[in-house]
């Protein structure tokens, strides 16, 4: 080749080259850190992003002890769920000391003195001071079944039985019972409502939704029709309507698994939306092409290729579906349509709240509400980190 313009155009040009073989390492050199990132399946990028996250592997964390706890709930909780205290009625909470009179007596909590007020009518306890009452821990007391099936009386924390003392640190109901033994075993049947609840409302969802995405045409209208009259109606009087139609004949259990399946039918719309919207976009990838040049049956690019591409979507919509399942629980029992006594729930326990003398002269009967707000937080800061990690490129 030689140079066309100028005076020196019959002169060839020169092409500077180095003779060496070629290193393709030597253009640009990854560090460990860097390789490692690079080599990291998308779900260790999603959890390295989520570590990043302090609130939320807080909030993962409490979430944990919450559900741990209800494995164990008799065992956690000082008292049997029905056991009644009855000269401790409405009794205000106790607090736990360390020192007695300056000297290190250990975890203990004093005494009630009784009296009956005879102008109000109204039982008032005055904390006395003069003995302590240590408390016991991993200690036999009352007796229980342990999820209904092994007989046991081992507990975490129990009172002074050498001088039949009492320990209520959340105070005392009407009947005499402990707040905070009921609000242990009340856990077990709010939290799992939300969890039983999402489950039928991820079938729903993710099924219907994908169909409707994946196959579009009549089936596509037919699912979007229904779920536009579904969202149109009000949540929440339809949830009392469909509560309040449950028989008030049926067993504590059915109304609990009645009420489950109201909560779950409920709410798959939105899920269904979602799930529509992505199968929309995603069916006409190459990666869909070309499963279906290869044979495979719609089942199993749904199953095998479209769901697994936003899974981790899936789990942050599950984490921040389930607290709006138990502030509905919550909610129904707190008005008298939901669960019912002898099933004990956070919603059950706030329904004696609902005469406001009850909260003005015993204000310990809304401490209930303290764990549904914990729980409800903590599902909404990790729904909150799980949405940032779902998509790790960002």
């Amino acid at each position: 080749m030689t140079e066309t313009n100028g005076s020196n155009r019959d002169l060839p040009l020169e092409h500077w080259h180095s003779k060496e073989p070629f290193d393709p390492y030597s253009v640009e050199k990854f560090t460990p850190e860097q390789e490692r990132f690079y080599m990291a399946s998308q779900w260790q990028m999603v959890w390295w992003k989520f570590r990043r996250h302090k609130l939320a592997v807080i909030s993962g964390l409490v979430l944990l002890l919450f559900y741990f706890s209800i494995l164990i709930s008799e065992f956690l909780a000082p008292y049997n769920l029905h056991t009644r205290h009855t000269k401790y009625i409405f009794a205000p909470p106790q607090s736990i000391h360390l020192f007695h009179e300056g000297e290190f007596v250990g975890p203990f909590v004093y005494g009630y003195k009784q009296t009956l007020n005879r102008e109000t009518l109204k039982r008032e306890y005055v904390v006395n001071t003069d003995k302590p009452y240590p408390l016991r821990f991993f200690c036999q007391g009352d007796e229980y079944e342990f999820w209904g099936l092994v007989k046991g009386d081992l507990h975490l924390i129990c009172p002074d039985d050498k001088n039949l003392a009492s320990f209520f640190w959340l105070g005392t109901d009407r009947l005499g019972r402990d707040i905070l033994s009921r609000i242990i075993y009340g856990a077990r049947i709010s939290l799992s409502i939300g969890l039983i609840g999402i489950i039928i409302s991820f079938t729903l969802g993710i099924v219907l939704g994908g169909i409707s995405g994946y196959y579009g045409g009549w089936v596509d209208n037919i699912i979007q029709r229904t779920i536009e009259l579904l969202k149109s109606l009000p949540q929440l009087p339809l949830w009392l309507a469909l509560s309040a139609a449950l028989p008030v004949t049926w067993s504590p259990i059915l109304v609990f698994f009645g009420l489950t399946v109201i909560l779950g039918l409920l709410d798959w719309p939105g899920l269904a939306r979602a799930v529509r919207s992505k199968f929309l976009s995603l069916r006409e990838e190459d990666f869909v092409t070309a499963a279906q040049l290869m044979g495979a049956s719609p089942k199993r690019i749904i199953g095998r290729h479209l769901l697994p591409s936003f899974a981790s979507h899936l789990i942050a919509s599950a984490s921040l579906a389930i607290p709006s399942m138990i502030l509905g629980e919550t909610a129904l029992s707190f008005l008298g349509l939901g669960l019912r006594p002898p099933i004990t729930s956070w919603g059950v326990l706030l329904n004696e709240t609902t005469n406001i003398n009850a909260v003005a002269t015993t204000p310990w009967l809304i401490y209930p509400v303290v764990p549904v707000i914990l729980v409800v937080l903590a599902f909404n800061f990790l729904g909150d980190g799980l949405r940032d990690a779902a998509d790790p490129y960002k």
